[in-house]
């Protein structure tokens, strides 16, 4: 089928993406999940980012939203965010794995028993090397945290047992094939209030270094982020790694594949930049693991990366007692997503620049008020669950409008 088949057919049938109650065998409780639905929508995009495009030619950002209501009518939201071009996890695996998995295997289920929640979700889908689906998964875990603090009036962090608020510095994202358009998308940034940057690298150093050396010039006291996503070989990045550094980057995000590990250690044992990992992090026994190995400074954290909240904040607990670095990033997190993720990097003090870009690249919002972006800051919802009220006519919106151009036969 068809990414716009399938849309169309999501929006035509939208009961076909909601789990009925009947399906439900639990006593009654105002503390159960009642039903789970899901949206499948496209957020529409501007500016070049490489991730972006799916089968056929079609474009903008995919995502699906969840919607899980309590006995009582509490309401809580989560958002998963696959992307193809990054990991396995495609927008109608989700559907699938949410509404046909996860979703039956969770109705009656407390929302406040998150760690039972994912037990079970392991069960349903079983883990592999680490965490089965676990994008997939995080819209599932998002949306059980937010029902889970509404319930008891509390934000995220105060659910935690963490202090609420503040803001955290944003850093914009330089993708670029031609090093004259540098100047232009760092100029962008600084006109939104942006002071810090991330560059997109791999698999050609020279182009590299020049692209690194060309932002520190326009950004001379940005804290300056390479990441690349995976894309050197070894050799490559043993060279690169230091001539990134004498251009003025900072830290060196996913040089290799996860499963390099004898690389990561070179790398890591070579110390010209720190070595951060993103992609094969999921789980917190793997980040365990790969401490143990000597395979990295620290990490980029994504909620959405790494199955949701519970395992992001362990990671991030993880790092605090090795005494190493972590990040906050993201898989260009529209809305939903990325208010999740401000709330966990506020409830735990994230100083350094995050690159959260999906208010850079993303042009829609299902949000009644949208999430506050101002000079390069993004202000951390306070508000009960996850800070934000979800416009429900709005998601409807976004999953009927289309968006996606059909592939030509």
């Amino acid at each position: 089928m068809k990414r716009r088949e399938f849309m169309g057919c999501a929006a035509a049938a939208g009961a076909a993406l909601r789990i009925p109650c009947s399906l439900w065998r639990g006593a009654p409780s105002n503390a159960k999940i009642d039903r789970i639905e899901i949206f499948p929508v496209v957020y529409p995009t501007a500016g070049y980012f490489k991730f972006f495009g799916g089968p056929g030619g079609s474009a903008g950002r995919a995502a699906v939203i969840v919607k899980i209501t309590a006995h009582d009518g509490t309401i809580g939201w989560g958002q998963a965010v696959p992307l193809p071009k990054w990991s396995y996890e495609t927008l109608e695996t989700s559907v699938i794995a949410i509404r046909d998995y996860y979703a039956p295997a969770l109705l009656g289920q407390d929302p406040a028993d998150i760690e039972g929640a994912h037990a079970k979700m392991d069960k349903i889908i079983a883990p592999g090397f680490s965490t089965g689906m676990p994008i997939s998964r995080a819209g599932i875990d998002i949306a059980l945290h937010d029902l889970a603090a509404k319930l008891q009036d509390q934000s995220l962090a105060q659910l935690w047992g963490k202090p609420s608020g503040g803001t955290i510095p944003l850093s914009w994202t330089v993708n670029v094939t031609n090093i004259g358009d540098v100047g232009g998308v760092v100029e962008e940034g600084k006109k939104r209030g942006y002071r810090h940057f991330n560059i997109k690298v791999a698999p050609n150093p020279d182009f590299d270094v020049v692209l690194a050396r060309e932002v520190r010039c326009l950004a001379p006291e940005s804290f300056l982020w390479a990441d690349a996503n995976g894309g050197y070989d070894l050799e490559t990045a043993l060279k690169a790694a230091p001539r990134l550094a004498e251009a003025g980057v900072d830290v060196f995000e996913s040089p290799l594949r996860p499963n390099r590990i004898s690389g990561y250690q070179a790398l890591k044992k070579q110390g010209a930049l720190p070595i951060l990992m993103d992609e094969g992090v999921v789980s917190p026994t793997d980040l365990e693991e790969f401490i143990k190995l000597g395979m990295l400074d620290g990490v980029a954290m994504k909620p959405a990366r790494c199955g949701g909240l519970v395992s992001c904040r362990r990671q991030i607990e993880i790092c605090l007692e090795h005494g190493l670095m972590w990040l906050g990033s993201g898989l260009t997190d529209p809305d939903i997503s990325l208010a999740a993720s401000l709330c966990l990097y506020g409830a735990y003090g994230l100083k350094k620049p995050a690159a959260l870009n999906g208010p850079q690249f993303l042009t829609a919002d299902v949000l009644k008020k949208p999430l506050r972006i101002e000079n390069g800051f993004a202000h951390v919802p306070t508000g009960p669950g996850l800070g934000i009220e979800v416009d429900d006519q709005k998601v409807i919106d976004l999953m009927t409008q289309g968006n996606l151009s059909p592939k030509s036969d």
